[in-house]
């Protein structure tokens, strides 16, 4: 499918919040180039074991850049600047981004209006912490705490906790895909490009549906309490013989069938009948399920709950999840000829046209600076004597 194999992407990224973004365009088959600087590159690959034995090739930085092509170019040196510009046109650029403090765009020569005298319609994307007026540094777990993720995760009598993935770098990641999506859109119909920024701050708050309409209007307090729910009960983990199952009791029908059940005959009180009895009395309630379940399998629940259409999961491991036939036939992978490793990459929620042509199989991480005597070799022209110039002067 040809829809987005001529969309160019030229991102200066380095981390995560930019990187899954373009890993994520890269699987639409976009064309992805990601640039790094040529002394320091992307802090990235440092982090996690040296699987592959070699420098700048560590196990994180693999986790979300496979399908990219990667380039070194300073572009704080003139004539960086010069061969970035040239990659804009002869590339064909169609998106540039970039996640560099607002500070240095124009330091470097990258801001929208001198990437707009280049070429006119490009789409520009600017991922910040705050905003583009501010030039705090940001790392996820700073954005979890302002925005008052942490605030709403851990125990009601513990202390705040980050969650178990980075969201405000993920989440942001996403909400930039869909920002540039609308703006491929709009250059479709209006031939216009944009100019997007879009602040880790901002996109972390737009989660707190209710926590801000709750406390904003109807004064209500709305803190961390850890696995049960603010509104619905029973809603929480609870023990088993083997393990541990999420249930989710979300209506007072669903009730009803529960303590229907003779295992659970001994909890249909009429101050539970309602969803606000249960709630009133949650820790009491949550015990007595609790001294339940605990004496049965976790298999033995799940054919239970799912009998009666009550929602239940296991609590997967996370090998399990990987097994889960959901999950497992649609994994994404990348392949490397030189270690003879074949990652397996998380799957995005669709998979796209492209995916299904390559059959889930893309590039393999790129190594650092791989692509930069494809691109300014035989792209750009520069000589091999000229490339040597440039990487001994640290240029590339």
């Amino acid at each position: 499918m040809e829809l987005f194999k001529n969309i160019t992407v030229l991102s200066l990224e380095q981390a995560t919040v930019l990187p899954y973004l373009t890993f994520r365009l890269a699987q639409d088959g976009m064309q992805v180039y990601r640039m790094e600087h040529p002394v320091y590159g992307d802090p990235n690959r440092f982090v996690g074991e040296n699987v592959l034995g070699e420098e700048r090739m560590n196990a994180y930085y693999l986790c979300i850049n496979a399908g990219k092509k990667a380039l070194t170019l300073d572009l704080a040196d003139p004539e960086g600047r010069k061969i970035f510009y040239g990659m804009v046109e002869n590339l064909k650029v169609d998106v540039f981004a970039t996640n560099q403090l607002p500070r240095n765009y124009k330091k470097l020569g990258i801001d929208y209006e001198t990437m707009r005298s280049i070429k006119q319609n490009i789409i520009w994307l600017g991922l910040t912490g705050f905003g583009p007026g501010i030039n705090e540094a940001a790392y996820d777990p700073i954005l979890q705490a302002r925005s008052g993720l942490m605030e709403l995760t851990g125990e009601s009598d513990g202390d705040p906790q980050v969650l178990g993935i980075p969201l405000p770098d993920m989440g942001t990641s996403v909400h930039g895909y869909g920002e540039i999506m609308k703006a491929l859109f709009k250059r479709e119909a209006t031939g216009e490009g944009s100019c997007i920024n879009i602040s880790m701050f901002e996109s972390s708050v737009s989660w707190l549906t209710v926590p801000i309409t709750m406390t904003k209007n109807f004064n209500k307090r709305i803190i961390r309490r850890g696995n049960t729910h603010e509104f619905f009960c029973p809603v929480s983990v609870y023990r088993t013989r083997d393990g541990f199952v999420y249930l989710a009791v979300g209506n007072d029908r669903q009730w009803n069938s529960m303590v229907s059940q003779t295992m659970f005959k001994s909890l249909n009180k009429p101050e539970y009948e309602k969803n606000e009895g249960r709630i009133k009395d949650v820790t009491n309630l949550n015990n007595a399920i609790n001294a339940i379940t605990e004496k049965r399998t976790t298999d033995e629940l799940m054919v239970l709950f799912q009998s009666i259409t009550v929602p239940i999961s296991k609590i997967q491991s996370l090998p399990e999840v990987i097994d889960d036939p959901l999950v497992e036939k649609k994994l994404l992978h990348a392949s490397d000829e030189k270690s003879g490793i074949k990652l397996a990459l998380a799957p995005p929620p669709l998979w796209s046209a492209y995916l299904e042509e390559v059959k889930g199989e893309l590039s393999f991480p790129p190594r650092f600076g791989e692509h930069n005597q494809e691109v300014y070799g035989k792209i750009l022209g520069y000589s091999e004597g000229a490339l040597a110039a440039l990487k001994d002067r640290k240029v590339i």
